[in-house]
């Protein structure tokens, strides 16, 4: 007879299926942006036939922009560190479970970037409604070249934000608060980060919702993968600095 399942396999199994139905939300959620046809009209918020006027403004050029990005890189960093060297919260999870911020958020990064570079959709500073050169075509137009330099879909710097939603992930099974404290703290950056990009008329906001979906769901699969593959991590876990105790938490 068939032994039924531990508590914990019924945990992890309920927490997979939250993990998938809100990854299927979600794709709803910013497919639904793309039917309503919604860019060009909050990208006229900002812009117009002789350009975005914060396109060169100091403070999104060099702290949201290239602040943020070289802040990004920082964190990533310190999160492969951390798989040796925990500090903090990241004590408190085994190895694996720090490997795992560490790969999600290098994966996402990489997704949204290889996705960029084969992308033919041009950003709205170079569209010609907006003093540029290029045509509108909706990103999902493949193969439709728009006259542009292409390579704008989705939102690379908003990753910088959104790559590490996968942190969640590894987090919400032993810290679940902090884990929802690391998402919305991921989400916030990441939302924060593409609308200055919006603003100065370098995406469109479906390029920030896309590169969210691609991050959160990069992250969820990582989980995935990483759950199979933590009993065969037992050794690596165990050579490195373990998870505090009950006692040394509190």
């Amino acid at each position: 007879m068939q032994a039924a399942p531990t508590p914990s396999h019924r945990t992890a199994s309920s927490l997979h299926r939250n993990a998938f139905m809100w990854t299927l939300a979600l794709l709803v959620g910013v497919a639904a942006w793309d039917v309503l046809g919604q860019d060009l009209t909050l990208a006229h918020a900002f812009g117009d036939s002789t350009g975005f006027p914060w396109r060169d403004q100091w403070f999104f050029v060099h702290v949201l922009h290239e602040g943020a990005r070289r802040l990004g890189w920082v964190l990533v960093l310190l999160l492969a560190l951390s798989v040796w060297w925990p500090r903090g919260v990241l004590r408190r999870i085994d190895a694996s479970e720090r490997l795992q911020m560490a790969l999600s958020a290098l994966l996402a990064l990489a997704v949204v970037s290889i996705a960029k570079n084969l992308s033919a959709t041009s950003c709205p500073w170079d569209l010609s409604e907006f003093g540029g050169i290029a045509r509108y075509a909706s990103h999902w137009a493949w193969g439709v070249l728009d006259g542009g330099g292409g390579r704008c879909f989705p939102a690379g710097h908003a990753s910088a934000g959104f790559a590490f939603v996968g942190g969640y992930f590894a987090l919400r099974r032993k810290q679940p608060t902090a884990a929802r404290w690391w998402l919305a703290g991921s989400l916030l950056a990441g939302l924060i980060l593409g609308l200055a990009q919006q603003v100065r008329g370098a995406h469109f906001m479906s390029h920030t919702l896309w590169t969210g979906w691609l991050c959160w769901t990069t992250g969820w699969l990582c989980d995935l993968a990483m759950s199979s593959l933590r009993p065969r991590l037992g050794q690596f876990s165990h050579s490195l600095p373990a998870e505090e105790s009950s006692h040394a938490a509190s």
